[in-house]
């Protein structure tokens, strides 16, 4: 069974709200189009506009191999528009419903019946293809239908395409429909929108029934919902009724982001087959099921589409999968350390966070860092800051098995909480904060504060580093963590000696 593709993203699909694209910009599509191996290319409506006319003979110029079509009404300017462009085709449609007849044309069948044929004789004695499309026709009467197909078949149409104009068909609808039409014994067509989500399974459906062309656009975009994806379909057909068509599968992910990008048109993450998140995991359970096999939560490769498989670090991450991306980024971690890891991962995600590849690695460069053993260890930071509040701060720090508990004011909460520090240190060491620095990660709110501080005691300097959500906490841990490396060998050993009180 051969199945035949017309993209319309040149046309349907920059009737997209808020889409319009120049001549220049739908050339560069229609040379992707012809690259990916799409049969038919309906490059615009020639009657339009100037620049219309303009982007369709740039189109034409190039000799694709492509057939390339223009829409078309059964009206002969139309069709002198589209001569005018040198298309190979025209996709000449006429509505062909009663509420279409009545409020839109006001004319009676008879009268659009006769406007058909005679369109229809017109571009093929001027040796364009016609492919004849009902508008509307999923709310129009079968037989004025299958009269309007007969006739303009008898006057040269070559193709026949019945449009669901406003997604009304239903799968078992379809099927029903486009069999129904197929008895016609024409090239049939399937010409579906997304009113109702159900565009690609609709155009699945009337494939089955007999139809052998497929009209879609790259990413499903059009007016309203949009129309039939093109690269759902697509797959679909490969995959799950092991039916080829003259498609590059692999050129798919690639020409929807530069579609997306052209257009403006953006996609939802969880866009089949060519969303970000098509062949993202997160849950541990499924991420270590594709690692040891690919096939147990992924229905196709992401490599057939031209995709690339990710790995989403958040809440419901399993250590497999971390100590995979751990391994992938170049950082040798031992159990401790991946448990740590582990653990500050899970709580970024409690906080509706998901953790990107930096700052996995920022998380995981600090926790490398602050892995010795603490001699000083933060048990519990309280602040208490605002509008004409003195910034305060407690802090509970245990130091060689003591408990030692201190409150510090200071300019800003996280001043408050460094003068608190030191304070609870100050029996053993004056320690002096030389340099402070704070980065945010990543973009938004909720980035990653990455807190790098350089402290001395006595002639030795260090610098120290954490990473967290909170910058208050993420200055507290890099200064302990600081602290830890200075006075942490001198603690145990003894060799630090309490500072005298002041007489």
């Amino acid at each position: 069974m051969e199945i035949r593709v017309l993209d319309t993203t040149l046309r349907d699909g920059e009737q997209t709200p808020g889409v319009s694209l120049t001549p220049d910009e739908k050339l560069r599509i229609a040379l992707r189009l012809d690259a990916l191996g799409v049969d038919i290319i309906e490059a615009g409506s020639a009657i339009t506009s100037t620049g219309e006319r303009e982007g369709i003979k740039k189109i034409t110029s190039e000799g694709l191999s492509t057939e390339i079509c223009s829409f078309a009404r059964a009206v002969k300017i139309d069709v002198d528009a589209a001569l005018e462009c040198g298309v190979d085709s025209v996709h000449l449609v006429v509505p062909t419903s009663d509420l279409h007849l009545e409020h839109k044309l006001r004319k009676s069948r008879e009268e659009v019946l006769q406007q058909a044929v005679d369109c229809t004789e017109y571009a093929v004695d001027h040796g364009l293809l016609v492919e004849l499309s009902a508008e509307d026709s999923t709310r129009s009467d079968m037989e004025f239908l299958k009269e309007v197909f007969r006739q303009g078949i008898q006057a040269g149409a070559k193709r026949i395409c019945a449009c669901d104009t406003v997604g009304m068909l239903t799968p078992d609808k379809s099927f029903e429909f486009y069999g129904e039409l197929s008895k016609l014994k024409a090239p049939l067509s399937v010409h579906c929108h997304n009113d109702f989500g159900l565009a690609v399974a609709n155009s699945l459906s009337g494939l089955k029934a007999g139809a052998t062309e497929v009209h879609a656009t790259i990413n499903g975009i059009g007016e309203r919902a949009g129309n039939a994806a093109l690269e759902e379909i697509i797959v679909s057909l490969y995959s799950l009724y092991d039916i080829k068509t003259n498609v590059n599968i692999q050129m798919l992910y690639e020409t929807s982001r530069m579609v997306a990008r052209m257009t403006g048109v953006y996609l939802q993450p969880n866009k089949a087959i060519v969303g970000e998140n098509a062949f993202a995991h997160e849950s541990g359970i499924h991420a270590d099921g594709v690692i040891k096999k690919a096939e147990t939560y992924e229905p196709i490769t992401p490599e057939l589409v031209g995709h690339q498989r990710r790995f989403v670090m958040g809440k419901h991450i399993g250590t497999s999968l971390l100590k995979k991306r751990l391994q992938e980024l170049g950082l040798k971690v031992d159990e401790n350390q991946l448990i740590q890891i582990f653990n500050r991962v899970k709580s970024l995600g409690d906080m509706g966070k998901c953790v990107t590849d930096v700052d996995l690695q920022a998380i995981s460069e600090d926790v490398l860092g602050i892995m010795e053993e603490k001699m000083v260890d933060l048990e519990e930071v309280t602040i208490v800051s605002g509008n004409k509040v003195i910034p305060t701060a407690s802090v509970k720090l245990k130091i060689d098995n003591n408990e030692i508990l201190e409150a510090g004011v200071g300019i800003g909460p996280v001043d408050a909480a460094i003068v608190a520090i030191k304070k609870s240190i100050s029996d053993f060491a004056d320690v002096t904060l030389e340099e402070y620095h704070v980065d945010a990660i990543t973009g938004g709110t909720d980035a990653l504060i990455d807190v790098v501080v350089k402290l001395r005691y006595e002639d030795e300097v260090v610098s120290a580093r954490s990473t967290q959500p909170d910058i208050i906490m993420a200055s507290v841990e890099a200064f302990l963590s600081g602290v830890n490396r200075l006075l942490g060998d001198k603690i145990k050993d003894g060799s630090l000696k309490k500072i005298p009180d002041e007489k």
